[in-house]
């Protein structure tokens, strides 16, 4: 059995920001970075399927970025995660398409029995990247899973999915899937400072994504936005309030 995990280096604003000279992103020293919070979620889970099956078999974990992103991958080993990949990408690429296709590159000859993903991360918080992945590695996927109940000997796994008024939708999926992992699953483990050591000293494997970085999206300016004065409130039917909308936004591009 192998499960795959899909992290994430992420930014932590502090109290006080600047932008880059640019204005297209936020200094770095006005930020610390760490494992995406629902992404923790998903290696520990990942860690108790295979411990709930008995020990055997593989965990590895994978990310997209620079050198810095090597401390999150650090921290799964160090949880118990048995490999680590990092993919060498363009770190002004935030696109969840371009990244889910140089994730699935890395993925497809692992050949894994589950990915698992977090739903979302802390820093972009567009949920689409578990979607974008999914679609690149032609699998079923499963979304803001918080219970798994996987039976490698079958391979499907039964999903219990978070919806919305305290909804709970059970879902049973012919593996292998991508599950996206809700935070509240589980309470991640805390490694020793033994572990923590140790995984400083594993090789992390780099590959660099064959198909190249090329974002779907670009930033023009990041800026604090003034204090406004009010709430605009639009009158007339949908299809009015949609006009002024695409308006007001054609405005402030202008």
């Amino acid at each position: 059995m192998k499960i795959v995990v899909c992290v994430k280096h992420v930014a932590v604003l502090g109290d006080e920001i600047r932008f880059t000279t640019d204005e297209r992103d936020v200094d770095e020293d006005y930020y610390d970075r760490t494992l995406n919070e629902w992404d923790a979620c998903a290696a520990e889970e990942a860690l108790r399927i295979r411990e709930r099956l008995g020990g055997e078999g593989e965990v590895l974990v994978v990310t997209v970025g620079g050198p810095s992103a090597d401390v999150a991958l650090q921290r799964c080993l160090a949880m118990g995660a048995d490999r680590a990949v990092r993919i060498s990408f363009d770190q002004t690429v935030h696109d969840p398409i371009a990244i889910g296709h140089a994730l699935s590159e890395a993925i497809v000859p692992e050949q894994p029995d589950l990915v698992l993903v977090g739903v979302q991360s802390s820093d972009s918080v567009q949920g689409s990247t578990g979607t974008a992945l999914a679609q690149f590695l032609d699998l079923p996927r499963v979304a803001v899973v918080k219970k798994v109940e996987y039976d490698h000997a079958t391979r499907r796994a039964t999903c219990h999915r978070e919806l919305e008024g305290g909804l709970v939708d059970v879902v049973e999926v012919d593996t292998p899937a991508v599950l996206a992992i809700q935070t509240g699953i589980n309470e991640p483990r805390y490694p020793t400072f033994r572990a923590i050591k140790d995984a400083e000293r594993k090789e992390i494997s780099l590959v660099s994504a064959a198909g190249g970085a090329v974002s779907g999206y670009h930033v023009r300016r990041m800026f604090v936005p003034p204090k406004p004065e009010g709430a605009e409130m639009l009158d007339g039917g949908p299809a009015d309030v949609a006009r002024r909308i695409a308006e007001i936004v054609k405005e402030r591009l202008a």
